[in-house]
């Protein structure tokens, strides 16, 4: 009974299409039998996270206006993954890119997804230690501001709502837990 899918697509037309997202327009029947609509967003990439936590116990955060919600964001260094590559190298990549580090020691710790009531995105976050800087190259569309703090003190933006991003929140919860659990 899980695995039945109860919806029944009668028609489906693509109404957007770029590099990194598709939006298609299904007419269907609803499980209850009622006829209507369900917009879906095909995402191209995979969505990349990390964290990266060094031997005192410090995460680096990344600050950026983001435009959807017209507002400003403190989150984990993020990016797009794609599809075709290994989401490891992404995360290498990402990681340089936003913060200048590399990490001897990678560990995949989370999937997700981000809101599959609309999008069939999968996110999947990496735990990265062993820390080595250099010099962030961010991408031209990013604007960032790269701050090192106390991995509780991201814990307390968490729970005070200042980090709200969805992918950051579960980060920092599950190394938290981890920690507590002494997996870390």
């Amino acid at each position: 009974m899980e695995d039945q899918n109860p919806w029944k697509t009668l028609d489906s037309e693509v109404k957007y299409d770029n590099n990194w997202i598709r939006v298609t327009e299904h007419q269907v029947i609803n499980p209850s039998g009622g006829a209507g609509i369900y917009g879906e967003v095909h995402f191209k990439n995979f969505a990349i996270g990390i964290l990266a936590l060094d031997e005192e116990n410090n995460t680096w955060l990344v600050g950026q206006y983001r435009f959807p919600l017209k507002a400003y964001s403190w989150e984990i260094p993020e990016g797009g993954g794609p599809l075709n590559e290994e989401p490891l190298e992404s995360a290498r990549r990402e990681l340089l890119e936003e913060t200048g580090l590399s990490a001897k020691n990678w560990r995949e710790i989370q999937r997700m997804h981000l809101s599959n009531s609309v999008s069939d995105e999968l996110a999947i976050i990496y735990l990265a230690t062993g820390l080595i800087q250099g010099i962030a190259m961010p991408e031209e569309t990013e604007q960032l501001v790269v701050k090192k703090i106390a991995f509780e003190e991201a814990c307390q933006m968490v729970l005070n709502g200042t980090i709200t991003d969805s992918m950051s929140v579960a980060a920092i919860m599950k190394v938290k837990l981890m920690i507590l659990n002494g997996e870390i």
